[in-house]
């Protein structure tokens, strides 16, 4: 009856499969904001991390403030990523290309390849783990990946560890901070098509909201609802609010450029 699926790339690759449905929910409407909603009511956002810069205290005195500065010379062996692969690069690159145009992209794209301390490998957490190791002196990971290893022991990543690693929110004076979208829709067959409208409504609820917080160190998608506290550890910031359908749609365009600039 439902796909629910992380990232906004893969939300809008179901609706152009014909996976998807459009549906008529005031509820969804109201409470879900338009920039996390398709504009054809297809999929819904429901809960929301922001992908930001997270480095080495001790070895980076001055971090880069935006994505665009990743890029710079200054940071060259220093920067660890993952793979042009995985669908957080997709997303982040296709929201460069949204922000600040194809040609950017693909310098940017190119700067922080010539910067990399390593080839891309792992996952979020090995980001993190990276810059606990020392192979890395900046990774890019979620929030979330951090907020957890705050509320529950993660592997390679202990208290002592932590204290060593800062965090920036990157371009609080331009676009905001990269957001990675959980989300879902009705199925295009779905048997249960009323009771799959109310179970996302229900994911909508401040109920519901509060559990992808506190269970999955997230922020909600619904405005007002409260962040648990390994979440307020990272602090305020203000997000990129651009169209993620419009990002959506940059993906194939992002890993042209990976290809082109041979991010592995």
């Amino acid at each position: 009856d439902i796909l629910l699926t992380v990232d906004t790339s893969r939300l809008e690759r179901a609706k152009d499969a014909g996976v998807l449905q459009s549906v008529d929910s005031d509820v969804l409407e109201a409470r879900i904001p338009a920039s996390l909603q398709d504009a054809d009511n297809q999929w819904f956002g429901f809960s929301q991390r922001a992908r930001i810069i997270f480095y080495d205290k001790a070895d980076v005195p001055n971090p880069p403030a935006t994505y665009v500065d990743l890029a710079d010379p200054a940071y060259k062996g220093q920067v660890c990523h993952r793979s042009s692969s995985n669908v957080y690069s997709q997303t982040l690159l296709s929201s460069i290309i949204e922000n600040h145009g194809e040609e950017a992209a693909k310098d940017w794209a190119k700067g922080v390849v010539e910067n990399f301390a390593r080839d891309p490998q792992g996952g979020d957490t090995d980001q993190l783990r990276g810059l606990v190791s020392g192979e890395c002196d900046i990774s890019i990971s979620n929030t979330y990946y951090f907020a957890r290893s705050v509320r529950k022991d993660v592997d390679g990543l202990p208290a002592e560890a932590r204290a060593n690693i800062g965090w920036v929110f990157p371009a609080q004076n331009g676009e905001g901070a990269h957001m990675n979208l959980s989300g879902g829709g009705v199925a295009a067959n779905a048997p249960n098509k009323e009771n799959a409208i109310k179970f996302m409504e229900y994911l909508a609820s401040d109920q519901a909201q509060q559990y992808f917080s506190a269970g999955n160190d997230e922020y909600p998608a619904v405005p007002g609802v409260a962040i648990s506290p390994s979440v307020a550890t990272l602090g305020l910031f203000r997000p990129d609010d651009v169209d993620l359908t419009k990002v959506a749609k940059n993906v194939p365009m992002a890993q042209k450029i990976f290809n082109e600039v041979g991010w592995k």
